[in-house]
């Protein structure tokens, strides 16, 4: 078994939402990409997909890929299963890469929110969400780019996004892990992001030993999609830093 890169991706997505960064280092180094629980149709959906069940399914798409250690690279709903990841499979972690994420959990009203959506979910489906996503992109992204992730969207069950809903309401707070973290970590963020804005990533870096902090400009909340050179640039940097793929 070599080593390698696991991609977990956002939410309301699945897998497809990697496929820039799978075409840049597919040749490279094994890399895995799975699809979470109830996500991608390949699984039926758990009423709670928690962020555990994530993770797990990381473990099982590396084991499949014969990757024995990874650089975990989690994009916003990704980052709290990478955080578990590192919480409940630590010796299979190389390096972190903490994207768009916070480590937080949410509060008594962001609970709330998640509840709503997933009972909006299940008494409507999901077109309501298709016409209408969250803010995952900037002010300045293009209608194609937008047409590329509402089609992710579309994709998805009403039940599998429901669940992750639930899943990412459920989640621990991850803060007090960070102090221990200790393999490479690579914390990113941008200016456009409104979902979870740069304020609400950057303490991550302060907080995880000889962590590197990169804010990408102009980007919103993908920053893997609306910013891809960019992204693999610096995720390719990490990488050589980890000692996973050489420079």
């Amino acid at each position: 078994m070599a080593d390698g890169l696991l991609l977990l991706h956002a939410f309301p997505l699945d897998a497809s939402m990697w496929e820039p960064q799978v075409a840049a280092f597919k040749d490279r180094l094994p890399v895995a990409a799975p699809d979470f629980p109830g996500l991608g149709g390949g699984s039926d959906a758990p009423e709670v997909m928690t962020m555990d069940a994530a993770a797990d399914a990381g473990i099982r798409a590396m084991d499949a890929a014969g990757i024995e250690k990874a650089v975990v690279c989690g994009l916003s709903m990704g980052g709290y299963a990478a955080l578990a990841f590192w919480r409940n499979h630590r010796d299979r972690v190389a390096g972190l890469v903490l994207a768009n994420t916070r480590s937080g959990a949410d509060d008594e009203a962001g609970k709330e929110r998640r509840k709503a959506l997933a009972d909006r979910l299940k008494a409507e489906g999901s077109q309501f969400l298709v016409d209408g996503p969250p803010p995952l992109l900037s002010g300045e992204a293009s209608e194609e780019l937008w047409g590329r992730v509402k089609g992710i969207i579309a994709k998805q069950s009403a039940a599998g996004i429901a669940g992750a809903s639930l899943g990412m309401g459920a989640r621990p707070d991850y803060t007090d892990d960070l102090a221990g973290i200790d393999v490479p970590v690579l914390v990113i963020t941008s200016t456009g992001d409104t979902l979870i804005p740069a304020d609400a990533t950057k303490p991550m870096a302060s907080q995880i030993p000889n962590a590197q902090l990169e804010v990408i400009e102009g980007a919103g909340h993908l920053t893997n999609i609306e910013a891809t050179e960019e992204f693999n640039r610096l995720l390719g940097a990490h990488l050589v830093k980890c000692g996973v793929l050489a420079g």
